[in-house]
């Protein structure tokens, strides 16, 4: 990410998993943040258990993210408000 994540207007790449047998972050090899939740995507539910688990990992209320890109695909970025 490049700056600290308390600075407002971060930025947070996350690759999405819904429907996985449990709810976890983690990090790739490669450096990138891999979410899996056990929710299913329909109505913006696996979005908000993403945001829930990143707030929980990150120590932030979860109304401080939001989602700007990648509402309909895995490949996620939230924002720090």
């Amino acid at each position: 990410m490049g700056q600290d994540i308390w600075e407002p207007g971060t930025e947070i790449a996350v690759r999405v998993t819904p429907k996985a047998s449990r709810t976890r972050l983690e990090t790739a090899p490669d450096g990138a943040l891999r979410a899996y939740v056990t929710v299913v995507p329909e109505d913006g539910k696996a979005n908000d258990a993403v945001r829930r688990l990143l707030a929980k990992h990150f120590g932030v209320a979860p109304g401080r993210l939001t989602l700007v890109q990648g509402t309909k695909h895995r490949d996620k970025r939230f924002r720090l408000d």
